[in-house]
């Protein structure tokens, strides 16, 4: 069953290149890991909340954005060995971000326009 990472950090606007950089890393190793896409999007319109924000969720300081990102995995056990490997290798751990501020978590893929999709997790 198809999984999905979902990532939602803030990262200093001025690290813009070196975030680029390790996204080209990760890219490679999601892929060597059995990753089926990888894509980060850098904020364009995130506006602020009254109760609640992508800006709020991160705690956005001032001169940063909010970067949006997600993996896709062919199944949760592929992920799992991935991540298993991937929290072991030193280059995935120099973050140019605060990464105590990410939000991230693992989701069974529920729709898709592509095609139908099995229902295997429960919901709560």
């Amino acid at each position: 069953m198809t999984y999905v990472d979902g990532f939602l950090a803030p990262v200093p606007a001025k690290n813009r290149e070196a975030y680029h950089a390790l996204c080209q890393k990760a890219a490679a190793k999601f892929k060597a890991h059995g990753a089926l896409s990888y894509v980060e999007c850098w904020e364009d319109d995130v506006p602020d909340g009254k109760v609640t924000s992508f800006n709020m969720a991160v705690k956005k300081e001032e001169g940063g954005a909010v970067v949006f990102s997600w993996v896709v995995w062919p199944s949760k056990d592929i992920r799992n060995a991935a991540w298993g490997a991937l929290m072991n290798d030193p280059e995935m751990n120099e973050m140019p971000f605060d990464g105590s501020r990410m939000i991230y978590g693992g989701f069974d893929l529920f729709f898709s326009e592509n095609g139908p999709v099995a229902m295997t997790g429960e919901t709560g």
